[in-house]
């Protein structure tokens, strides 16, 4: 199972490539459908311009949830590349590399399907949500391609042919804890499929004894060390902590919806999202790939193959703990979708290779061929139709972000004085078009924020106390979600017509407020 570039490897970069510009083309112009997209390029522009990990210059911060992705993106502005185009080329990359490596695990697990590689790195390639992340401008699909990265990892321990002399093991081990660690700068849980993979290797063995496997170990612990201290360093300077500050404010801001929502709830939510397309038919494919791997004839082999289900729910379990959004199509737990369609492919190749063969004419023969023949065909129609579906929300999403944060950062940058101290709460687009002191309500650049971002009262009288002059926000991001408050003079609002298509009202848009904490607007 090498890692060598092949044909086929060409084609998944032609057919990528190919996807993610006919969204980005349909999107009407260049832009990117969060406003986080904009935090990470401000974050990569003052790393690339100022040699500073800061969102504001000067004032060095820890809200870049992916590090790795931060320095990616900066080495476009080092080279003066568009930074468009270069987040849509990381992403189209990212997202060749996830098909490639879906390829390869399928044969490696499956080595009797000829061309169930191809299939797999299809399905892939065609996954909506997966096209959707590569041309996000965000680092979902570079973490998804990292997650089916590491488990190749794992699973290459399977080969007989390897070497197990010390040196060897501490290499390969070396190797699987740097990707560990790349794993965790491109989004924090990346340990939690390494920690998982570590429990199965312990119980496993793959590298033939617990000696072998603890010599592994040392090596992947070596590496992971090593690659992933700097940033731990990084966080604890700035934060006193080992996480970015984004992981609080958070967990603070969605904990209306853990007190709302059962737990059961959440987990459903979150996982019935990323399915909503046409790879909710691999649902009863993810079953066979279970049946297909605990009928292994080693079954401590076949638990070791349950490694991407097993992180995959474990994953959206965690979520759905402590940070249950399943709003913006589940792009928190979207990364685990490259496993759940790789595995929900291989469980239908086993499907179809399980199928009696054409001489076996009996009626039950017809109807399991039929029947894996229709829920192929009928997986790979789907998946193709919602690529056009996912244009639609793409562009739609652009289009928001557009004429909501971009509007109101260029109406800002025009009319309100820099020295103007704002309060904002989405705060990515105004970072990159108009760099400005502020406090984000959030609480994401302004951790003191975190304590209180749930409560009105005192929020208010941190913007007061701190001489806040301007208020940017949403109806329901202002503190005490009252936009009537006699506090807020509005000044502008976007009206975007793409929000009030989605909401039903113009009075749903972001809006800029004077605050006049005497409750008097006249002047």
């Amino acid at each position: 199972m090498p890692l060598t570039v092949t044909r086929r490897d060409g084609v998944f970069l032609l057919i990528a490539s190919c996807l993610v510009t006919l969204y980005v083309m349909f999107a009407g112009g260049w832009g990117f459908p969060l406003d986080d997209s904009w935090i990470h390029q401000t974050y990569a522009r003052n790393l690339a311009q100022n040699g500073e990990w800061a969102f504001l210059p000067g004032e060095p911060s820890a809200a870049s949830t992916s590090p790795l992705y931060t320095v990616v993106l900066a080495i476009g502005y080092v080279l003066n590349i568009p930074f468009t185009v270069w987040a849509h080329v990381v992403g189209t990359l990212a997202l060749t590399g996830t098909a490639m490596l879906g390829a390869r695990l399928a044969e490696k697990i499956f080595p009797e399907s000829k061309r169930g590689g191809w299939w797999v790195g299809l399905a892939l390639l065609v996954t909506w949500h997966l096209i959707w992340a590569a041309a996000s401008g965000m680092e979902t699909m570079i973490f998804g391609a990292l997650t089916l990265l590491l488990i190749y990892l794992a699973w290459r321990e399977l080969d007989d042919a390897h070497a197990d002399n010390t040196s060897a093991l501490l290499l390969r081990g070396g190797v699987f804890g740097i990707a560990t660690a790349l794993t965790a700068l491109a989004r924090p849980e990346g340990v939690l499929l390494g920690g998982i993979a570590a429990v199965l290797m312990l119980i496993v063995r793959p590298q033939g004894s617990l000696k072998n496997v603890v010599i592994y170990g040392v090596g992947a612990a070596l590496g992971f060390a090593i690659m992933l201290s700097p940033y731990l360093w990084l966080n604890l300077q700035l934060t006193g902590g080992v996480l970015p500050n984004t992981a609080n404010a958070k967990f603070e801001q969605h904990a209306v919806i853990i007190e709302t929502f059962s737990y059961p709830e959440r987990y459903w939510n979150l996982f019935i999202e990323i399915f909503k397309g046409g790879q909710i038919l691999l649902l009863p494919c993810l079953v066979a790939y279970g049946v297909f791997a605990w009928g292994q004839e080693n079954r401590l082999r076949g638990l070791y193959f349950l490694l991407p289900l097993f992180w995959a729910l474990a994953h959206i379990a965690v979520y759905a703990a402590q940070l249950p959004a399943w709003y913006q199509h589940g792009r928190y737990v979207l990364p685990t979708l490259p496993a759940f369609v790789t595995i929900g492919m291989i469980g239908l190749l086993y499907l179809q290779h399980r199928a009696p063969k054409r001489s076996k004419r009996s009626l039950q023969a017809v109807f399991a061929r039929s029947g894996t023949i229709a829920l192929g065909l009928a997986t790979g129609l789907a998946l193709l139709v919602f690529i056009f579906q996912g244009m639609l929300v793409y562009r739609t999403d652009v289009q928001i972000i557009n004429t909501e944060m971009v509007a109101a950062a260029e109406y800002i940058e025009v009319n309100i004085p820099v020295d103007d101290l704002m309060a904002i709460h989405d705060i990515g687009a105004v970072g990159f078009f108009t760099p400005r002191p502020m406090i984000d309500i959030a609480g994401l650049v302004s951790p003191e924020i975190i304590p209180i971002v749930n409560e009105s009262d005192a929020l208010w009288a941190y913007m007061e106390d701190n001489g806040a002059q301007y208020l940017m926000a949403f109806p329901d991001q202002i503190p005490g979600d009252d936009p009537s408050d006699p506090r807020l003079c509005r000044i502008f609002i976007t009206n975007s017509p793409f929000t009030a298509e989605v909401l039903g009202s113009t009075e749903m848009s972001m809006a800029i407020y004077r605050l006049a904490y005497d409750a008097t607007c006249e002047g």
